[in-house]
């Protein structure tokens, strides 16, 4: 399965206003692992960038001067991302941008769409049904995921990508599999397992009782968590019950 992990940076939010792109960045994933192939481009956009996105991502028009349009860049960049699946974090944002330069540069009924060309996972959306009601940015996932972004004093589309790279695979890791080549399948397919039993001659475990102190400070925490639950902490109930 090949994926491409997809970030821009713009001159502003809206494309409705005539904002355009300024930066792609690419990184791709083979089979979830990645692969050191990435696309790059810096991108004069015919306009000047507004004050407060040179704050967020630090490119100035100067530095834009001489780069090559996105006409000048497409072909290459949509051979890159061709039939792959665009991982992106707030993925209308991006699509939108990038669906716009393609209707600027083709006309709106010649002009193919990116999500048609490719599938689309928004991180964004991702991030929120598994952690409803927490902050869901990127930097706020790299810390609950413990990437690294410590080389993120701005935003830029190569960076960013690369670190949401990271975030995606930490996010949908989990369990792989509880059989993985070469571990669990054969040829055939077949899941060989190996069955162990104990050995009924084995000396008995010894049996080690808790403390006075012990004692008191578990029941101290089971107090805790039945009422932080509200009365409904299980392990209470159950001790409860035994002593009725």
């Amino acid at each position: 399965m090949r994926q491409i992990v997809l970030d821009t940076e713009t001159t502003g939010l809206e494309p409705s206003e005539g904002h355009r792109i300024i930066e792609i960045g690419c990184v791709e994933l083979q089979n979830r692992r990645l692969t050191g192939n990435h696309y790059h481009q810096y991108l004069n956009p015919g306009r000047e960038i507004d004050a407060g996105a040179i704050e967020i991502h630090g490119i100035t028009n100067e530095q834009l001067a001489d780069k090559p349009k996105f006409a000048d860049i497409v072909k290459d960049f949509l051979e890159f991302v061709n039939g792959a699946e665009l991982i992106i974090h707030n993925a209308p944002f991006d699509v939108g941008f990038i669906n716009n330069e393609l209707v600027l540069m083709n006309g709106k009924k010649m002009a193919p769409r990116i999500d048609e060309l490719c599938g689309v996972i928004d991180t964004l959306k991702l991030a929120r049904e598994k952690h409803p009601g927490q902050k869901n940015d990127l930097d706020s996932l790299c810390k609950r995921y413990s990437v690294d972004n410590s080389s993120r004093t701005l935003h830029g589309a190569l960076l960013d990508a690369e670190i949401l790279a990271d975030v995606y695979l930490a996010m949908t890791g989990g369990q792989t599999g509880l059989f993985e080549e070469p571990r669990g399948s054969s040829k055939g397919g077949a899941v060989q397992t190996t069955v162990r039993r104990l050995d009924p001659n084995r000396p008995k475990l010894p049996v080690i009782a808790p403390t006075a102190d012990e004692l008191a400070a578990h029941q101290t925490w089971i107090e805790e968590l039945d009422k932080k639950s509200g009365g409904k902490c299980l392990w209470k109930q159950l001790e409860d019950s035994t002593t009725h």
